[in-house]
């Protein structure tokens, strides 16, 4: 293991680990870590890594979900407030799972009976739906219209219609507000700034593709289990 890696290794493992990594400074430099000769840390942390290989990856993870963690709580209103009527569960919920997601996304659309157990069976669940349309200019029009539709209170049977329509084009989306009553012609004025907010809040989490899940400080990628999303909510209301 080179010099870089090795420093790299002691600076991740007293980030991640907090009092093992001052056991570990202690260990290469009682007193005063800056006056540390340079041989004696390259020693000791390459014994300390060889001697437990398995840290750097656990260090980085959990190095990586506490940043994560950060990023949801600075973000936290614009992730888990609804816009309008774009969520479904209890009001009053212990809970709030957000998911973002693309109208033209085959996995988004296989997470939605997911979803429908998850609120069936949780009485204590919000969740909570956030338009992030990135796999096609169609999507941005569909996720326009279903702000239309959230804006007029009919959120959650646009949604589940579009879905059902098959692919995405300008001739589904208004058959969809046909079917379900939503006039997409009163897109509202801030239809525009609460997609590119959702885009901008995705990449500070590091979202790169739908579905993406957050819920409490955690942001889960894919079309994940429903016992993982399960997990993920238990051991959310677990902390709060």
């Amino acid at each position: 293991m080179n010099q870089r890696m090795m420093m790299l290794a002691l600076v991740v493992i007293g980030a991640a680990f907090g009092a093992g990594g001052m056991w570990l400074a202690a260990r290469v430099a009682p007193g005063d870590l800056t006056t540390a000769n340079r041989a004696q840390v390259e020693r000791v942390v390459r014994d300390y890594v060889l001697a437990n290989p398995e840290l750097i990856p656990q260090a980085m993870q959990k190095l990586q979900e506490r940043e994560t963690g950060k990023a949801v709580s600075a973000s936290r209103g614009k992730i888990e407030q609804p816009y309008a009527g774009a969520w479904i569960g209890n009001p009053n919920a212990d809970v709030t799972l957000v998911e973002y997601f693309d109208y033209n996304c085959g996995y988004c659309r296989a997470s939605l009976p997911v979803i429908e157990r998850l609120v069936a069976g949780d009485k204590n669940l919000r969740v909570v739906f956030r338009e992030l349309p990135v796999l096609a200019e169609s999507s941005r029009s569909a996720a326009r219209a279903s702000l239309a539709a959230a804006a007029q209170g009919k959120y959650k049977a646009f949604h589940d219609a579009l879905y059902a329509a098959g692919p995405v084009t300008d001739a589904t989306i208004a058959a969809t507000a046909r079917s379900t009553s939503v006039d997409i012609a009163r897109l509202p004025d801030d239809a525009d700034a609460e997609i590119a907010k959702n885009l901008s809040v995705a990449a500070t989490l590091g979202i790169t593709g739908t579905p993406s899940w957050v819920v409490g400080d955690r942001v889960l990628s894919g079309a994940v289990p429903i016992e993982q999303l399960q997990d993920a909510i238990a051991a959310t209301r677990a902390k709060s």
